[in-house]
């Protein structure tokens, strides 16, 4: 019974993901990250523009 249990931890800590690894790297998000702009599903926040897109123009770029 006792190697079940070491089994699992073997298994869970074999498809622990990396950071940041669920996220894929497109260029337009580093473009507006690299900026300090942020990105946000849909239209930007009152106070703030929208500058580009991001995630491969799913998502939208904005900034102050």
């Amino acid at each position: 019974m006792r190697i079940l249990y070491l089994l699992f931890a073997i298994v869970f800590l074999f498809f622990q993901a990396a950071p940041g690894s669920a996220d894929p790297i497109f260029a337009d998000t580093a473009e507006c990250k690299s900026q300090g702009n942020f990105c946000r599903l849909g239209t930007c926040p009152p106070t703030f523009s929208a500058s580009g897109s991001c995630h491969g123009g799913l998502l939208t770029c904005c900034s102050k």
